[in-house]
């Protein structure tokens, strides 16, 4: 045998022996590699598996790229089947295609995606409670969360369920539940779930308050340390994770049409739609010291009607309102995505038939995929709830 052969074979035996050089090498592999990695050998299995070793390797890799999409493919509240939309070369083959990770949750959804773990629920029958847990769909490792109130008390409204993970905070997860009072449905208190519990078990957190009605507390986006939450009428809220307390942050900055919340590229970015008449998107960001929202970026796609031919609302032929002086627009953004070098964030656009991206800072649309035509011509088969960010991490759950 040769000597160079001879001599990389003793290195490899050199390594395979020293466990502390090997997880030094290993803790640098991107985990998609290292799940692969656990086929080499019992050992090397058993190390890549071990919690200690996949919390440093997610302290390691705090900010992994964003992989691809899930796009849930089912109509809202039935089983959901996914189709997965790669947003790199390297993530072409989909880590999900349907829930059926848990036998003791009658159908499940997503409900929230969080830096690689996915919050989701069961769709639950009648009389029965809903369940929630926590899945990472890079290890198909998953917990069923224990109930977040006693038996006898299964009547209590539960109004928002979310989910806060941060690995350059922390290894560990955060849930965050928003539920009704034993004594009135008109008062709010806050439970609280971390996997750094040994306890494995629900706690109150702080005193029960009062909220506007209409606080979308099931569509909390974590950043910066703590859950934001939105009310179009009214003040809205986050809650600050290490003090456990509610602030208020500045008034939405209406425009008339839909908005929604992203945290990209470091930002707390408000995403505001003008209606179906109008075809501008403004991104606004939130100052870190919660003083007030910036407008930061803003496209018109009625200027870029050529690349974007199926947005024109059209029906039998003609243009609804029967002029091209106040077209119809037909487009949905669903994603907000970091660019590589996470400085300027992407939107991901739906329209008919295609998934689109335009990029802030070039200017530019990126066609990523041709769509089948839903059996309604023309319609949009997925909206902002209907896509959830995958990144690839070890993280346990």
């Amino acid at each position: 045998m040769p000597t160079d052969i001879m001599d990389q074979l003793s290195s490899a035996e050199v390594i395979g022996k020293n466990e502390n050089l090997l997880i030094e090498i290993l803790i640098r592999v991107p985990a998609k590699a290292l799940i692969r990695f656990k086929c080499v050998s019992k050992g090397w299995r058993s190390l890549i598996s071990h919690p200690a070793f996949c919390r440093r390797h997610t302290l390691h890799h705090p900010t992994s790229k964003v992989s691809g999409i899930f796009l849930r493919c089912t109509p809202r509240g039935s089983q959901s089947d996914f189709q997965f939309l790669s947003l790199t070369s390297n993530c072409s083959v989909s880590p999900l295609n349907s829930l059926h990770f848990s036998p003791d949750l009658s159908g499940i959804k997503i409900l929230q995606s969080c830096n690689g773990l996915l919050l989701c629920s069961s769709l639950g029958k009648f009389g029965t409670p809903r369940r929630y847990s926590v899945y990472n769909p890079t290890t198909k490792q998953f917990l069923v969360l224990p109930l977040s109130y006693q038996p006898v008390q299964q009547s209590i409204a539960i109004f928002g369920v979310n989910l806060a993970f941060d690995p350059t905070r922390s290894p560990y997860y955060t849930v965050v539940c928003v539920r009704a009072t034993v004594e009135s449905c008109y008062f709010y208190q806050i439970m609280i779930y971390s996997s750094e519990s040994e306890t494995g078990n629900w706690r109150l957190s702080g005193s029960p308050f009062n909220a506007p009605y209409d606080m979308a507390f099931g569509d909390g986006v974590y950043w910066n340390g703590a859950i934001h939450w939105t009310s179009p009428k009214g003040s809205s809220l986050y809650f600050d994770l290490t003090q456990e307390c509610l602030r208020t942050m500045p008034n939405l900055l209406h425009s008339g049409g839909s908005y929604c919340l992203a945290a990209a590229c470091g930002h707390l970015n408000l995403i505001q739609t003008g209606g179906p008449r109008s075809a501008q998107i403004q991104v606004s960001q939130m100052e870190r010291d919660y003083s007030e929202w910036s407008l930061k970026y803003q496209v018109d796609l009625a200027e870029h009607e050529r690349a974007l031919p199926g947005m024109i609302r059209v029906r039998n032929g003609h243009h609804p309102l029967g002029s091209r002086s106040s077209p119809s627009y037909n487009f949905l953004v669903l994603s907000l995505i970091p660019d590589e070098n996470e400085e300027h964030p992407s939107l991901l656009l739906h329209i008919p038939g295609k998934l689109i991206s335009y990029h802030f800072k070039d200017e530019t649309f990126v066609t990523i995929c041709d769509l089948m035509l839903s059996p309604t011509h023309g319609s949009l088969q997925f909206g902002w709830r209907d896509a959830y960010q995958y990144i690839e991490t070890l993280a346990c759950v």
